[in-house]
């Protein structure tokens, strides 16, 4: 072979001696030949790659760009500097002998070679990307391979005069033009076409030198360093990433798969019933037989599911193993790349300890010559650098892929919802759905970034073994026997420390519990001064749980010590068996270090591999509960046909339908037709199947027999209003297009022009989600609205006019409804339970059990006098009682006279009075907030703030919440939090830490001495003593060093528990004193999130990040401090690669915080729009709006998955830069050392380098540490805010009431005004009057008229503007807030309750004997049910009382009064919450009870006050009259009027 080759040059090929001297080179052949051929290899192989985009027919070519022009000149002149070398052959051939072959076949090659580069330029027009990697990887290579030629030309040139001067030329200008065309292609060629594109997302077009490196990203940490970063600022993703594209392959493969997963189902099932002999078997076949053979498949696994119900499973088989299939075969792509690159980056992690060891020998060895040393160091810094690329392209894979499965998971998730059977649906709650998209797919995001490390840990394992074996023979096995004996120890810390946390967290849930309720039910906490009752008990749950955190941190600080004891234990074994087994071993510097770093490189993939099979093993049981999801049955609805027929709109066939396939007939037998534009009215008793004749009609049931033929689209207005969380104007438009005129014709229909007034924005005010800040009356008002403004052709009302008042239901029915009303010629089924409208109905469908009883108009079934009959009987006298129900039903007939404007609705009155009150108030306050910080803000007008109103109630609460959390965090917030922990603690954590990494520095600089006794003694025996000394003192210095850092993480520790039972206590205690007003203002959400997460932060995350920020930092200065002192000169190098650090650490911390803050904001609206969807099922079926909200998901879905991409790209632009530091710290320390090797020993050297090799890890996790640090740090600062607000008047003064007070219970108002907060009108405009001892007054007014705030003055929830209330004498601004609040009693208009004992709930602080609650139970009707509990007053009351039903409820709250009566009670009356039987007994109660008491009323119904002393009617806020009920009546004013409404007459009075 080199015979040939040096004919072929004429010259040797190869020669050793060439190498073994001090000026060494290559051998001319050697250089012509292999040094040429390797990077024109390499570019022959792969060009038809590149030229491919030329041969599609259909790319279009993009335009000439300067950058193009640049490198097809630069090519060009490159191919001609390669012809004129060859003619120059052809020259020197004619004019003297032979040339070698060579001298013409490499300016040949080199000229085909340019050719090509010129064809693939142009190819690289037709790609969006015109930058090519493979040429880039040649150009690199060429440069390289070139650089020995280049060397040996100028050297050869400085010794002598230059014999072939044209070629010596033509080589120089054919290596710059290359230098050139690397620099030129390292650049992004963009273009014109693509500068949108690029706009969006420069890394669509990046090159690949910026591809690799993340330079593409450097624009947006600039951004984000400048400024917050908003959601707009992010880039957009590539098509491929986004959810849809992604989707639709997984659902391709998930198709296919799943088909088999079911035909094993199938299989398993038909074995089963062979086992068990099924005697159903028979039929069960020849039923399926009739269908074919896919039908079969599709079918057969929902026939057997219920019935395995029975079976030994408690759940159902479902096709199982399809899962993870499913997601290989669509990710395989990005699967196989990142196992490729995970290799390459395996086999360079372990040639730098093999390289380090190479080093070593030659700083030892006298002999070596100078340039062997500068290739190690060389070499060391480029398997560095190499291996960071590979490892960041390859966690970006990883990271990309992790984030796709969980984009494409939760798409599927949600599409299933929508298809869902509703037995399917049945089987799992909201909250689990929701869970499987938030836990589930998270977890295949987990296990997705980790993925290979099931593989490649094992491999990396097995190949340190082998190496270390080599290094230190048998002995290696001591030191891995340390290690698998540390596995088990860390396991069973682990595994308690997790019994802690899941004990812990049942603490936290009850705290959060209790929390919630307190925030929730605060106005009655302060009405009864409970507040100190409730303090404790939070108290004493918050010190159980610190209990627990402290152990759990003691646990941690254990752990800590010995995973910190690991690699020095480790070496420690080795070393000291390798020295005592035999006493020819000499532990040398090479055998150290490269065993260290040999170590080092073992920890990693020992502390993954079991976490990455501990997550194993959770995907499987997320795999699990994902397959039985997404494998349920979709719905059939094959049972609705639409197929025109003449005259019919909806036709029954004998249909039967039931919920479950297999259960019992919700509706049988029914055949029915309803007429085109007739209005059917559908009646019967509960439970007679009205609802499930809607549902069957809109394909939610399962089909039994027959059919429904519906002509036509649906609307459905559902019995619950079901309202989406955005503007009330999309809430009716629905997706459809805005119409103005019949908008607005709409709204008027519906009745909800008043409601549109009171709202904060009109139409455009943001509705909570379901529909929160909406009454009742009002969700179902706008979900009718919905389905009006659909225009669709049938309409599906199932009792829609049950939740509104009767007057409005009268209007509703008139307006929309009715003969008269907007829907007059559209097909209407309404199923309804009120009477009065039936007359009007063009057919009436009456149901019992299931079937059609009779069927016909009013007239026609009253003469039958059948079911119908008696049920209207039955009602109708129902309603005569419901007296105040039965006034509008009845008097419809006498209400047709009046004109149609008398009915124009009010707002209806009902227990939402105190909502729509508050509503207003914040309403108002979010509108004044908003155009604040706009005319602050921005540049915008007022105006415009006008024009948007839907920024406005939104935008507020971001404004008012990001306010506080943009920028960077103030340094007092650390103070404040170390204040927290204590000076002294702090102070001495810091110095465990310091003695910590002294005795690190210590351990290394003695093991590098002792490395050095191999050259001391080199060929004498090593004495014993000096042995022992050295194995006693590593292992000394070893050990202090795990002591000290137990030290440190124990006090630390205990520092923490003070910090957070410090912020938490002023956190409770102050949110408890403030006043109402700000829990108006609040929402309770924003409190309860600084009770959950931010304390948890304070609690767990904060000391863990300034445990792990304190070791990082102490890490790399004692690093930084070994190389100095191994080569002093390295001290210069450290001051300009700390202010590189510090600049990228500034520029990347401010966009990161910023993204994980963009992350979490956009994750929420996912899962919210997922709940909302699910509750919503039915109607978005029925609309048929399924690819709308689809495609709505898929939106929200982008936008988070574009931070979050965004975010994985940070950190990976982070890591790269950070590795390159470390990778020039590993070569200025290896440098260094190869230029004063004289002076220096081998142990040393090892030390220094060995040390550098470990920086890169350090330094990354310094910046992220950082990074989490400011990013939690700030949970300080904003529990610290709430820890500030202002607080209400104290609870005790100085000024204490006389004892007794109010013996007498006189309330005198004087001119009394009040507002809700300071800058708000005024609520009370001035009321004056006195109230005798023991009289009864009743308070009447239309919402909104100040009844409500009456009684928050008298508490004084609201403090006065002017004037003052005197009790027997005593003005109650000037006493404390609880010796007021105790002294009076009320009944609140809802009856909260909270979780606790029943006897809790009556009397919080024991201060009353069991007689006397029982005495009270007793007078509240309570006593035979109370008795009849098991635990009778010690019976547990649910969350918000759920388990005591209403009447119940408002029962306990009267016992409460009784309890604790006083001199005043005011009764804010329960509205339509309480059946009148309740109501009867306590209004009886309450007369004979509290007979000697002054009785303030807030009455909604006029009957319970009729027969006060005097009546006081309120109107915007002043008392317009006030008198005895019957004088009233007389004087034909605003209570007369009101009285008429409701009914009322002289004669009823007379009557009561």
């Amino acid at each position: 072979m080199s015979a040939a080759l040096e004919e072929f040059c004429g010259s040797i090929f190869w020669n050793d001696s060439f190498l073994a001297r001090p000026d060494a080179d290559l051998p001319v052949c050697f250089q012509q030949t292999v040094l040429v051929w390797i990077p024109l290899g390499f570019i022959w192989i792969l060009a038809p790659w590149e030229l491919l985009p030329m041969c599609k027919s259909r790319a279009k070519k993009s335009s000439v760009t300067k950058l193009y022009i640049i490198k097809q000149v630069l090519a060009t002149l490159l191919m001609l500097t390669a012809v004129a070398e060859l003619a120059l052959a052809f020259v020197e051939d004619t004019e003297q002998e032979l040339l070698p072959a060579v001298k013409y076949t490499n300016p040949s090659l080199y000229i085909i070679t340019w050719l090509l580069l010129l064809l693939i330029h142009e190819a690289r027009r037709f790609c969006l990307c015109r930058d090519s990697g493979i040429l880039f990887c040649f150009w690199t290579l060429s440069l390289i391979c070139g650089v020995l030629p280049f060397q040996s030309l100028v050297r050869r040139a400085l010794q002598a005069p230059i014999s072939d001067m044209p070629r010596f030329v033509l080589f120089f200008i054919s290596y710059g033009l290359q230098l050139l065309l690397f620099l030129v292609s390292g650049f992004s060629d963009v273009a014109p076409e693509t500068k949108e594109i690029t706009k969006q997302n420069p890394e669509v077009t990046a090159s690949f030198l910026s591809s690799i490196t993340f330079a593409w990203y450097t624009s947006m940490v600039f951004k984000g360093y400048r400024k917050p970063l908003e959601i707009e600022d992010i880039w957009e993703l590539k098509d491929e990433q986004k959810t849809q594209a992604m989707y639709a392959a997984l659902e391709k493969n998930m198709k296919s798969e799943l088909r088999k997963a079911q035909a094993e189902l199938e299989k398993r099932k038909r074995e089963k019933r062979h086992r068990e002999c099924d005697p159903d078997h028979g039929n069960n076949l020849s039923k399926a037989q009739s269908q074919d053979v896919l039908v079969l498949e599709e079918k057969q696994p929902k026939k057997k599911k219920k019935k395995d119900k029975g079976d030994s499973s408690p759940r159902k088989d479902y096709p199982r193993g399809w899962l993870i299939k499913t997601l290989c075969k669509t990710f395989w792509k990005n699967l196989l790349v990142s196992v490729a690159i995970k290799l390459v980056h395996d086999a360079l992690v372990f040639a730098s300890p093999q390289l380090l060891k190479l080093l070593i020998a030659f700083v030892s060895d006298e002999e070596a010559f100078v340039w062997q040393g500068y290739v190690y160091a060389i070499l060391l810094f480029l398997t560095a650098v190499i291996q960071s690329l590979c490892l960041q392209q390859y966690f970006s894979l990883c990271f990309v892929l992790g984030v796709n499965v969980r984009a494409s998971l939760i798409a599927a998730i949600y599409k299933k919802a929508l298809t869902m059977s509703s037995a399917t649906h049945k089987e799992s709650t909201v909250g689990e759905t929701v869970n499987l998209m938030s836990a589930d797919a998270q977890r295949f995001m987990d296990m997705a970034n980790f993925v290979h490390q099931l593989w490649s840990s094992p491999l990396q394992i097995i190949l340190t073994i082998f190496f270390l074996w080599g290094e230190l023979g048998p002995s290696v096995l001591a030191g891995i026997a340390v290690m698998v004996l540390l596995i088990p120890i860390n396991a069973f810390l682990v595994a308690k420390s997790k019994n802690i946390q899941v004990g812990n967290m049942k603490n936290k849930d009850e705290r959060m519990k209790i929390m919630s309720e307190i925030l929730s039910g605060i106005k009655i906490l302060k009405l009864f001064a409970w507040e100190p009752s409730f303090e404790k008990r939070v108290n004493e749950i918050r010190a159980r749980e610190l209990k627990d955190l402290a152990n759990f941190s003691y646990l941690h600080a254990v752990s800590v010590f010995v995973f910190t004891c690991a690699p020095f234990l480790v070496s420690l074994a080795s070393f000291a068996v390798y020295v005592l087994v035999d006493e020819n071993n000499i532990l040398d510097a090479q055998k150290a270090f490269t065993a260290i770093s040999l170590f080092n490189v073992l920890r990693f993939p020992m502390a993954m591999f079991p976490m990455v099979l501990s997550s194993v093993v959770q995907v499987r049981v997320s795999t699990v509960r994902l397959e039985r999801y997404l494998g349920g049955e979709d719905l059939n609805t094959s049972a609705i046909h639409h197929n025109p027929i003449a005259g019919s709109a909806v036709r029954f066939s004998e249909a039967t339908f039931a919920w479950e396939r297999d259960g019992s007939a919700a509706i049988r037998n029914i055949t029915l037709d309803i007429a085109p534009g007739s209005l059917v009215a559908v009646v019967g008793a509960v439970g007679s199947g009205k609802s499930s004749l809607v549902s069957a009609m809109l394909g939610e049931m399962e089909n039994i027999k027959g059919h429904i033929n519906i002509q036509g689209s649906l609307a459905y207005v559902p019995q619950q209003a079901w309202i989406q969380n955005a503007t009330l104007k999309d809430n009716i438009l629905f997706g459809s297009e805005l119409d103005e005129t019949r908008y607005q014709q709409v709204i008027k229909a519906c009745a909800l022009l008043p409601d549109l007034e009171l709202l904060p924005a009109g139409d455009q005010t943001e509705i909570g989600e379901k529909g929160i800040n909406l009454s009742g009356g009002q969700k179902q008002r706008v979900s009718l609205a919905r389905a009006v403004y659909n225009n669709a052709d049938i309409y599906i009302l199932d009792d829609p006019l049950s939740a509104v008042d009767a007057h409005v239901g009268k209007y509703l029915f008139e307006h929309v409804l009715g003969p008269k009303g907007l829907l007059r010629n559209k097909t209407r089924i309404l199923v309804t339970h009120s009477i009065s409208f039936l007359p009007q109905v063009d057919n009436i469908v009456v149901l019992v059990a299931g079937a059609v009883s009779e069927h016909g108009s009013y007239s026609t079934l009253l003469a039958n006098k059948g079911a119908f009959a008696q049920f209207l009987n039955l009602y109708g006298s129902q309603e005569e009682d419901a007296s105040e129900k039965n006034t509008t039903a009845v008097a419809l007939a006498a209400d047709e006279e009046q004109s149609d404007e008398d009915i124009e609705p009010y707002m209806e009155e009902s227990p939402e009075d105190v909502v729509t009150m508050t509503l207003k108030r914040e309403a108002s306050i979010h509108q004044r907030q908003f155009s604040r910080s706009l005319s602050k803000n921005s540049t915008n007008s007022r105006k415009k703030a006008q024009e948007e109103p839907p920024k406005r109630v939104k935008g507020q609460q971001l404004i008012e919440k990001e306010a506080v959390e943009t920028g960077k965090v103030k340094f007092s917030m650390y103070l404040r939090y170390l204040r927290g922990v204590g000076l002294w603690y702090s102070f001495w954590v810091a110095m465990g830490y310091i003695g910590q990494n002294a005795a690190y520095v210590g351990t290394n600089l003695w093991l590098s001495a002792w490395t050095d006794d191999a050259q001391l003694y080199l060929n004498q025996t090593y004495p014993v003593q000096q042995r022992d000394l050295r194995i006693g003192v590593f292992g000394v210095l070893g050990l202090s060093q795990a002591v000290f850092l137990l030290f440190a993480t124990m006090l630390c520790a205990r520092g923490a528990m003070q910090a957070s039972r410090v912020m938490h206590q002023h956190l409770l205690s102050n949110i408890l004193r403030v006043p109402m007003s700000f829990f108006d203002t609040t929402p309770t959400g924003r409190i309860v999130n600084r009770f959950a997460k931010d304390i948890f932060t304070i609690d767990e995350t904060i000391p863990m990040s300034f445990r792990t920020w304190l070791s990082c930092f102490m890490g790399i200065i004692s690093t930084l401090l070994v190389i100095s002192l191994a080569t002093p000169f390295f001290a210069l190098l450290v001051i300009p690669l700390g202010i590189f650090y510090y600049f990228v650490l500034r520029f990347y911390i401010s966009t990161s915080r910023q993204l994980r803050r963009l992350d979490s904001v956009t994750r929420s609206p996912i899962y919210s729009h997922f709940g909302e969807t699910v509750s919503g099922l039915s109607v978005i079926r029925a609309y048929g709006h399924q690819e709308r909200f689809l495609q709505q998901n898929e939106s929200t879905m982008d936008i988070n998955q574009k931070s979050v991409y965004s975010w994985i790209v940070s950190n990976r632009w982070l890591a790269i830069r950070l590795e390159f530091l470390g990778s020039l710290v590993v070569f200025f320390s290896a440098l260094l050392a190869v230029i004063s090797k004289g002076t220096l020993n081998g142990g040393i050297v090892g030390l220094s380098v060995s040390s550098a090799l470990n920086i890169t890890q350090t330094l990354n996790w310094l910046v992220r540490t950082s990074s989490d640090l400011e990013t939690n740090i700030v949970a300080v600062e904003r529990v610290h805010e709430y820890s500030k607000v202002k607080n209400e008047a104290p609870w005790v003064t100085e000024k204490r009431p006389p004892h007794g007070w109010p013996s007498k219970g006189e309330i005198q108002f004087i001119d009394y005004k009040v507002r809700y907060r300071p800058e708000l009108e005024l609520v009370l405009q001035g009321i004056t009057c006195n109230i005798r001892s023991t009289e009864k007054v009743g308070v009447v007014g239309r919402t909104g008229a100040g009844k409500s705030s009456l009684t928050n003055c008298l508490f004084r929830v609201l403090e006065a503007a002017e004037g003052k209330i005197i009790i027997d004498n005593v003005d109650i601004a000037t006493i404390g807030l609880h010796d007021l609040r105790q002294n009076l009693t009320i009944i609140p208009q809802d009856p909260v309750l909270f979780t606790g004992t029943l006897r809790m709930n009556l009397d919080p602080f024991d201060r009353y004997t069991d007689e006397e609650v029982w005495k009270a139970l007793e007078l509240a009707h309570l006593k035979t049910y109370v008795q009849d509990l098991p635990e009778r007053l010690l019976h547990n009351v649910n969350e918000g009382g759920e388990n005591l039903s209403i009447g119940q409820r408002q029962l306990v709250c009267l016992a409460r009064a009784l309890l604790h009566k006083a001199k005043i009670l005011i009764l804010d009356e329960a509205t339509a919450a309480v059946d009148l039987e309740t109501d009867h007994l306590i209004q009886t109660t309450i007369r004979s009870e509290f007979a000697d008491c002054t009785v303030l009323t807030i009455a909604h119904r006029l009957h319970t006050i009729m027969d006060s002393n005097r009546v006081m009617v309120l109107q915007a806020g002043r008392i317009v009259e006030y008198d005895s009920p019957e004088e009233l009546l007389k004087k034909q004013g605003t209570f007369s009027l009101m009285a008429k409404d409701a009914g009322i007459t002289n004669t009823e009075i007379s009557v009561l």
